[in-house]
Parts: C-alpha cells; sequence; structure tokens
C-alpha cells in the first residue's frame, strides 16, 4: 500500500490517472495533455506509476497505451475515506473541546 500511496501522492501523477481513468491513452498524448514537463519525464511518473500498480500498460505495435488499474486504486480509496473520517472526527472532538473550555 505504501508503494500506492508514494506514487499517487505526486500532483502530476494525479493528473496523469485523471487523464487515463475512464480510457486508455498514448505515452505522447498524456504528454501533451499534461505539459510543462518533457516527455521523459511524463514515462518516468508512468513507470512509477506501473510499477506501483496504478496503470495497465498495453502495446499496440509501437504505440503504448495506458489506462487506470481501478482494481488496484480501489482499496486505496477505502483506505482514504476511513483516513479521512478519523481524521474528520478527530477535528469535531478538537472543536467540541474548544467550545467547552471556558475563556
Amino acid at each position: 500500500m505504501s508503494d500506492l500511496l508514494h506514487a499517487v501522492a505526486e500532483p502530476r501523477r494525479q493528473a496523469i490517472l485523471r487523464l487515463i481513468w475512464r480510457g486508455e491513452r498514448e505515452a505522447g498524448e498524456i504528454h501533451r495533455a499534461v505539459g510543462g514537463i518533457t516527455f521523459g519525464a511524463v514515462s518516468q511518473h508512468l513507470r512509477v506509476l506501473r510499477e506501483a500498480g496504478a496503470v495497465h500498460v498495453r502495446k499496440d505495435g509501437r504505440r503504448r497505451l495506458y489506462r487506470a488499474n481501478h482494481a488496484t486504486l480501489r482499496p486505496l480509496r477505502s483506505y482514504l475515506e476511513k483516513m479521512w473520517a478519523r481524521s474528520l472526527a478527530d477535528l469535531k472532538s478538537l472543536a467540541e473541546d474548544e467550545e467547552r473550555t471556558p475563556r
């Protein structure tokens, strides 16, 4: 899970995942859509995502087509929702404690 969290924590990788969430895209298409970084940097981000299991890659001749691996990312969603629920519960408790504290 930690490799996956590390992989998706980076903002450019999040942008890449959004681009390939609903379907396959070529590496070059992803590069053009992300913008502001080299093709080599996009390739490195895709490699990190692939090695973490966050994306599938399919070869089609010389092209590489990438798509999000929903099955791998689904448990991450549950993990994050639980983490946020705990954090929100802690925040609520702190706010309630502060309200009860006389000034």
